[in-house]
């Protein structure tokens, strides 16, 4: 279902100036991720040994971002890019396309997961209309797997702190085994297994581990689709019907419409963080992968407890 990639790309023109912001420490090597979870594992099991740069500004939602010249400019001046998969950063191609070949290591951070699809339930037999669903990470255990690629990637360019990075990445490979634990009570016996998500599907790797029913207004991956009143309405009917009183909403949009559909339903809104990006405030106070994974899980508990 997926080809793998972990490919060894040479880099940018070294006449071009000052255009990565962690080229700051010469001594160190320089790594840009495009999404918040691999930035937070690089910055795990490499510590102070790299520079680190989460390619999204703070805040910045990324099913639309597109690269700049100037951000295909700063990946080429890095020594590792860590993205996704082609899905999620359609734009891979692009950046692959356009740097020159040096000293650059582009990494999937996804490789070696199998991907699970989405289709669209009102044609359910339009194959067409089959989408792989992109946001692996959502399941602690993808999130190993991919914690474990920039494990390989880091020892790959910087073998002299092999000992270092693996010492490290242990100690969050626990972290994950925890988190997954944490998952496994929340899931052990609720009451049904029903979540009202009131953005696009983002949690379908985990409602595929627990056998979870995720509904949404919007229809595929992107949230850049207004949800039609229809859905809406016979979302609003489903939730009536099985007595929910909780609604979660997406991080880093404008929860109009789960706002909407609680107003209507007196249901209560939860933030369900998806962490693809974080706030500026988040990265402040030290959010990591683990910490908004484990805050999910206790509001889903408590989701369930209300309903």
């Amino acid at each position: 279902m997926k080809k793998y990639i972990l490919t060894l790309i040479v880099g940018l023109t070294l006449a071009l100036n000052g255009c990565t912001p962690t080229q700051s420490d010469n001594n160190k090597i320089t790594v840009i991720t495009s999404l918040f979870p691999q930035y937070d594992f690089v910055r795990q099991i490499a510590q102070d040994k790299v520079n680190v740069t989460l390619l999204l500004p703070a805040g910045v939602e990324p099913h639309s971002f597109e690269p700049t010249p100037q951000t295909i400019v700063t990946i080429g001046n890095a020594d590792i890019f860590i993205y996704t998969n082609a899905m999620m950063e359609p734009w891979i191609e692009k950046v692959i396309d356009n740097v020159k070949l040096d000293n650059l290591l582009i990494v999937e951070s996804s490789l070696g997961i199998e991907y699970i699809e989405h289709l669209e339930e009102e044609e359910f037999e339009e194959e067409e209309l089959e989408e792989l669903d992109p946001h692996v990470w959502l399941d602690p255990m993808n999130a190993k797997i991919m914690a474990q690629n920039v494990l390989d990637a880091l020892i790959s360019v910087d073998p002299e702190n092999t000992e270092f990075y693996k010492t490290n990445a242990n100690v969050l490979f626990a972290e994950l085994d925890e988190l997954k634990a944490d998952y496994d009570e929340v899931f052990l016996d609720p009451t049904q297994k029903t979540i009202i998500y009131g953005g696009h599907f983002a949690f379908g790797y985990l409602a595929n581990r627990y056998g979870l029913e995720i509904l949404s207004p919007y229809t595929g991956f992107s949230p850049n689709a207004e949800p039609t009143p229809q859905a809406i309405a016979e979302l609003i009917d489903r939730m009536n019907e099985l007595n929910i009183k909780t609604i979660y909403y997406q991080e880093l949009i404008d929860p109009k419409t789960a706002r909407v559909i609680a107003e209507q339903t007196g249901a209560k809104m939860v933030l369900l963080h998806g962490a693809h990006n974080v706030t500026t405030e988040e990265l402040q106070s030290g959010a990591t992968y683990v910490s908004i994974m484990r805050e999910n899980a206790q509001k889903l508990m408590e989701g369930f407890k209300n309903e």
